[in-house]
C-alpha cells in the first residue's frame, strides 16, 4: 500500500515499524535462550504485546512461539479451553494435525477438528469443570512432549486470580516447574497483582522468573524514529513539538502513536501543535459517544472524581481537604470508596506520582466537559 501510514496502533508488522526496546528484546532473548521464565510488568497500552511479538520476531525459527491473551477469561474451564486450543493448534505437527495422534494425549474429553482452507484442521475442546484439571495436565504432557522449544507467553496474567475456582496460581505452578523444555512470558498490565504472585513470598510464583518491568521509550530515540518517517515522506516534523506531545501523554506508546497516526492522516506532517492538538480532537471525537455511556454508568461521586483527577491530570491526596474543596467533592470517605471502585474498573490507576485517569484520551474528553 502506497504511503501505509508507519504509526501502528495494533498488532506488530515488523521491526521496521517497531521503535526501540533494544535492550528489553535483548533480555527477553537472554532469558528465553538461557531457560529462564520471564514476568513482564507495565501498565496497558506501555506496548507490551508488541514487545513480545518483536521478541518472536527476533527469536525467529530457533523456538516455536505463542501468545494468549486471558483478560476476559472468567474461570479455570474457559482458560483451559483457550489454552489447551491454542497450544494444540500451535504445536502439532503436520503428521498429529492430519491424522487423529493428538486424540492420544485427550481421551477423556470431546476434542473436535473443523477443517480449514489450509487443509490443517482448527481444534476446540469441550471441557466440562470437572475434567478442566486433568485436561490442563494432559496439555501439560502434550507441551512436554514437543521436540522443540516453545515460547507460550500468556497476557494478563493476574487475571487468574479472578478466577472463582480456589488454588489456580498453585495449579498452574505445580505444572509449568515440571516443564523444562518450554519458556514461559507471564505479562501482566497490574503490578499490584503481579507483585503478589511472583515477588512476595507467599504466591506460587516467588522466584519462579525473572522479573522485568517495561518503562516508556526514551523521548530522543522515540523522536528520531517517528522524524524519519516523516522526513523521508517529505513532511515537516518538529523535534520540540514532538517532545510537547510526548511530554503531554508521559511517553506513554499507545498515546503517542495513536496522535502521530491521526498527525500522519493529516498530511500536514508535524511543525507546530496545532497539528498535535487536531489529532488529539480527532481522537476525543472519534470516543465521543462511548466515553458519555462510560461516563453516565458511574455514580454521582465517581463521575466527579474523575473529572476532578483529569482537570489535574495526575492527583495524590485525593481525600485531603485542599482537593475536596479546589473540585467541590464529597466526603472524604466518599471519595476514596469512589477512587477504589474506579481503580477496579481500571477506570483510575495509580502511578508513582498518583492518580490518574487510565484513558488519557478519556481524560481529555473529561477535562473539556468539566
Amino acid at each position: 500500500m502506497k504511503n501505509e501510514n508507519p504509526f501502528i496502533t495494533k498488532g506488530y508488522r515488523g521491526p521496521q515499524y517497531f521503535c526501540d526496546r533494544e535492550a528489553e528484546t535483548q533480555k527477553l532473548l537472554s532469558a528465553v535462550r538461557n531457560g529462564r521464565d520471564v514476568t513482564l510488568m507495565a501498565p496497558r497500552r506501555y506496548g507490551k504485546t508488541g514487545l513480545i511479538h518483536h521478541l518472536f520476531h527476533e527469536i525467529g525459527s530457533e523456538c516455536e512461539t505463542l501468545y494468549i491473551d486471558i483478560f476476559n477469561i472468567g474461570d479455570l474451564t474457559e482458560f483451559v479451553k483457550t489454552f489447551s486450543a491454542a497450544v494444540v493448534g500451535r504445536f502439532s505437527t503436520h503428521a498429529e494435525k492430519a491424522g487423529m495422534g493428538i486424540a492420544d494425549f485427550f481421551r477423556g474429553i470431546r476434542l473436535t477438528m473443523t477443517p480449514q482452507s489450509d487443509g490443517m484442521p482448527k481444534f476446540s475442546f469441550d471441557v466440562l469443570p470437572s475434567q478442566a484439571e486433568a485436561t490442563l495436565q494432559d496439555t501439560f504432557e502434550f507441551i512436554k512432549s514437543r521436540k522443540t522449544i516453545p515460547i507460550i507467553a500468556i497476557d494478563e496474567f493476574q487475571q487468574v486470580r479472578n478466577f472463582p475456582e480456589n488454588g489456580v496460581e498453585a495449579l498452574l505452578r505445580s505444572h509449568i516447574q515440571f516443564c523444562h523444555n518450554a519458556r514461559f512470558i507471564f505479562a501482566g498490565s497490574k503490578r499490584h497483582l503481579m507483585e503478589e504472585m511472583f515477588v512476595l513470598p507467599r504466591g506460587p510464583f516467588y522466584q519462579s522468573t525473572q522479573l522485568m518491568s517495561l518503562e516508556t521509550i526514551d523521548c530522543g530515540k522515540y523522536s528520531a524514529f517517528a522524524g524519519n518517517f516523516f522526513k523521508k515522506a517529505g513532511r515537516a516534523f518538529n523535534a520540540e513539538v514532538f517532545k510537547r506531545l510526548y511530554d503531554r501523554f508521559d511517553g506513554v506508546t499507545w498515546y503517542v502513536q495513536a496522535v502521530l497516526n491521526r498527525a500522519w492522516d493529516a498530511a500536514e506532517g508535524l511543525s507546530g501543535d496545532d497539528a498535535v492538538e487536531a489529532a488529539i480532537d480527532t481522537l476525543v471525537e472519534e470516543n465521543a459517544l462511548t466515553y458519555h455511556d462510560l461516563l453516565a454508568s458511574q455514580t454521582a461521586s465517581a463521575r466527579a472524581v474523575l473529572r476532578a483527577i483529569a482537570v489535574e491530570g495526575c492527583a495524590r491526596d485525593v481525600s485531603s481537604r485542599h482537593f475536596i474543596e479546589k473540585h467541590s467533592l464529597p466526603a472524604g470517605s466518599t471519595v476514596r470508596y469512589a477512587v477504589a471502585d474506579l481503580a477496579e474498573k481500571d477506570l483510575l490507576y495509580r502511578s508513582p506520582s498518583g492518580y490518574r485517569v487510565y484513558d488519557r484520551i478519556f481524560a481529555q474528553w473529561l477535562s473539556q466537559k468539566a
